[in-house]
């Protein structure tokens, strides 16, 4: 596993020839002499931005210095979540905006999303039952918070259950006691008093499904380009300077309004731009991902999240066929490299010796370690587990030339919104209505994609006849409902297995062809 690096050298409607794929789209990009925005920026939230402008028919240009959905979006927890501990913070917006973004990716997205069970770990009853509500009365985070008791927990997972009404789109909470805790996951620390049972949701392929919404804007107006491995290295008035990273080509591209969409790095893109800004204050997270059979079997296949002893809320959860152990949050800086140190190892086995005392872990069960910057505002002397992940606006038009848009913060789960909300912003600036909104619509190969087992097996067996059944099922939990457009492919010449067999030659070469992979580590 990799942060799995995904994607396309460049996604351009009507796809160029692969072998001239890298020039074609490096010559339709230079004749692009004007386009109404350009989007710096391919992670998640600048490509839901290029996805809702193309559905307004704006001609858009996105580039990305790297590959797309390579940075903060790929190393992210792999959660589609309401955010539940925001509720002590009195982040109430947030969290109603994210429980409904995250129900409706469960039907805009069910190739990727699913429902997560997750178990919290409780060891007291009344504890933190003064500090959080008077957090959420002042509306803003606190300083420090004691250890969130049984009450705490109950109150939030009410409110959480009221904002998560939906359809009927997830169960409600459940609390069990010690005894009935112990025998449904006997691994359990045997000091806990409680567990609470909820559920959320997640993301088995972030940057695949990040593709889906990428390839979306593309297909649906034949004036949304984007390209990856292009960077921004200057701005003329309103002519945006780019150079292509692999060849050194640069090239000028004008522009009526210019997005900042970089994430952590929006300060040093805008300082690129020739504006000195101080909006973001990006911390560490950190993952590691265990080889660990006893540990598996003992989340019971759910997530356990849980307060660690410093009182971060921190996650266990399979992952694959292994278990996914995150997150840190540290201060870092954003022109340095990210990496999972010694010491953040050091605190995943401590944290989960903490919740499964009696699993001994190993650094040889360690498969692969992750990090990432996310992209969080300025937050001085606010502690980072409690500064805010919602987002906003910057509009600078002080500027000699274009208005350029910054987006300061922003989380996975809202990435529709948050690019509606941008979208709205920018057709504002360029006094245009807008002509739909993307509420609802179904992403990529989850149209019709069939959502019970059963029915999975019958979709194989009718749309992939020629397939054997399990291929069939990794081409359909990878692509979705786009499986047939693969399976075409393999279908036209020889075929060989790779590696463990997860991936074929014919496969890789559709990658190449429509996903326009430039480097082996883009394949996902």
């Amino acid at each position: 596993m990799n942060p799995q690096r995904k994607g396309p050298l460049v996604a351009t409607a009507g796809a160029p020839s692969p072998d001239s794929r890298e020039r074609d789209s490096v010559a339709r990009l230079r004749a692009v002499r004007h386009a109404s925005v350009v989007i710096i920026g391919g992670g998640i939230n600048g490509i839901a931005t290029f996805r809702d402008l193309a559905m307004q028919g704006v001609d858009v240009v996105l580039v990305e210095r790297g590959d797309f959905a390579s940075g903060a979006t790929a190393a992210s927890s792999r959660m589609i979540h309401g955010g539940l501990r925001y509720l002590e913070n009195g982040e109430l917006r947030l969290v109603r905006e994210s429980v409904r973004e995250r129900n409706a990716l469960l039907r805009t997205a069910p190739h990727f999303v699913n429902p997560l069970r997750t178990t919290i770990p409780i060891y007291s009853t009344f504890s933190s039952l003064i500090a959080s509500p008077m957090r959420i009365l002042r509306h803003g985070p606190g300083r420090r918070h004691a250890e969130r008791g049984a009450a705490m927990i109950k109150a939030g997972l009410v409110l959480y259950d009221a904002f998560s009404r939906d359809n009927g789109a997830m169960p409600r909470h459940r609390f069990l006691g010690r005894r009935e805790s112990l025998a449904a996951l006997p691994a359990l620390d045997p000091s806990i008093k409680y567990t609470a049972t909820y559920y959320d949701a997640s993301v088995h392929s972030p940057e695949r499904l990040a593709l889906d919404v990428l390839l979306d804007g593309i297909h649906v107006h034949e004036g949304a380009i984007a390209v990856n491995y292009v960077e921004a290295i200057g701005l003329d008035g309103s002519s945006v300077r780019l150079r292509d990273v692999e060849t050194g080509l640069e090239l000028s591209i004008g522009a009526d309004v210019i997005v900042n969409a970089s994430g952590p790095w929006t300060d040093l893109t805008n300082e690129t731009l020739g504006t000195a800004t101080s909006f973001m204050g990006g911390t560490k997270g950190s993952h590691i991902v265990l080889d660990h059979p006893q540990l598996l079997e003992a989340t019971g296949g759910r997530e356990i999240f849980f307060e660690h002893s410093d009182g971060r809320i921190v996650l266990i959860y399979p992952l694959h066929g292994r278990v996914l152990v995150g997150t840190t949050d540290l201060e870092a800086d954003p022109s340095e490299p990210a990496v999972c140190t010694e010491d953040e190892v050091d605190y995943f086995f401590d944290l989960v010796r903490q919740v499964f005392p009696t699993i001994e872990l190993d650094r040889s069960d360690i498969v692969f370690t992750y990090s990432g910057i996310r992209p969080l505002p300025r937050h001085d002397d606010i502690k980072p587990g409690l500064v805010s992940r919602d987002y906003r606006i910057e509009v600078d038009r002080d500027r000699l030339g274009s208005p350029v848009v910054s987006l300061v913060g922003g989380k996975w789960t809202t990435f529709r919104a948050l690019g509606e909300a941008l979208a709205d912003r920018v057709l504002e600036l360029l006094d245009r209505p807008r002509a739909r909104s993307t509420d609802g619509v179904v992403i990529g190969g989850g149209l019709h994609y069939p959502k019970r087992a059963s029915n999975r097996e019958a979709w194989i067996a009718n749309n992939l006849p020629d397939l054997d059944p399990a291929r069939g099922a990794r081409l359909l939990e990878r692509y979705g409902t786009r499986a047939t457009e693969v399976a075409a492919l393999l279908a036209e010449g020889p075929d060989f297995p790779l590696v463990d067999g997860a991936l074929s030659t014919r496969e890789v070469a559709y990658m190449a062809k429509f996903e326009s992979v430039v480097h082996v580590t883009d394949v996902v």
